[in-house]
């Protein structure tokens, strides 16, 4: 799927990262997470499907939001866990 092409793109809006410095979850759980990705409809922080609690795909299943966005220093790509592609 193309980028113009998936719909759930409309749900994108600025956010700030409501917990920059992690997890929201495994933050207050004192979980560990592997990589970060950023809920780009709410700003919900939450850890990757490399992490052991996969936070952000429960998120996105969860609340509604399918669009993450890496939080890793350097990467700027977008994820649709609806279309499993990048956006």
């Amino acid at each position: 799927m193309s980028t113009q092409s998936d719909p759930h793109l409309a749900m994108v809006k600025p956010v700030t990262p409501r917990t920059p410095e992690g997890c929201e979850e495994c933050l207050r759980l004192g979980s560990p997470w592997v990589h970060l990705r950023l809920c780009l409809t709410c700003g919900h922080v939450g850890c990757c499907d490399s992490s052991p609690l996969k936070h952000a795909s429960q998120h996105a299943n969860d609340d509604g939001h399918p669009i993450v966005q890496s939080l890793e220093p350097g990467e700027d790509w977008r994820w649709c866990y609806i279309d499993e592609a990048i956006v």
